[in-house]
């Protein structure tokens, strides 16, 4: 199962999204969960019912691996782009122990699943609107480090390194969401760790 944003629900009508991709790359089914512009934290009910609220999105089951992302919209719309320590520390701590993050891990994890949370690309410049986020997105994918580091269950799967800069050839036109290549290459590196896991 799959649970996310938009980085994992991108391409998801033609069969090209990350988590399609996994299943591809597998020959196993992967049911994809994931919402454009959900958050870790979202405090509206109805909406927040309907996906847009990731913990909303998991439903318990006999699911051998989750496939999850998470936390970007947070940042970027949540805080508005400035001080972003705040609503960081509330998805993870530091260490990486305490958060709605790591609680929402634990929950799954609670199944006997096991966890792939999976970081972001960065900016290749040019104007992206994601391009002030670079050093709260390292920041964030630390924490989730330390975090997987701490259960042999859970692992993180970083992208950053694929963007080269001034190629723009891993996004989208917005300049924030994976291209069909971007898809394809993250989908290939997550079915990589469960496959040799």
């Amino acid at each position: 199962m799959a649970m996310g944003d938009s980085f994992f629900a991108f391409y998801r009508s033609s069969g090209q999204s990350i988590p399609d991709i996994v299943g591809k790359a597998l020959k196993r089914p992967v049911e994809n969960r994931s919402v454009s512009g959900a958050r870790i934290i979202y405090k509206l009910p109805l909406s927040g019912s309907l996906g847009f609220n990731i913990s909303k999105q998991y439903r318990p089951g006999q699911w051998e691996w989750v496939l999850m992302n998470g936390g970007g919209n947070d940042l970027w719309l949540g805080c508005g782009c400035s001080d972003c320590r705040r609503k960081m520390d509330k998805l993870i701590s530091k260490d990486g122990k305490r958060g709605e993050i790591p609680r929402l891990v634990a929950k799954v994890r609670s199944g006997k699943s096991r966890v792939i949370y999976v970081g972001y690309l960065r900016s290749p410049g040019f104007g992206s609107p994601i391009e002030s986020c670079r050093d709260d997105g390292d920041e964030l994918e630390r924490r989730l480090a330390l975090m997987a580091k701490r259960d042999k269950g859970v692992w993180f799967v970083p992208v950053k390194d694929m963007v080269k800069s001034g190629d723009k050839s891993y996004h989208a036109a917005d300049r924030i969401h994976p291209s069909v290549k971007a898809s394809r290459k993250i989908g290939q590196r997550v079915a990589g760790v469960i496959a040799a896991n």
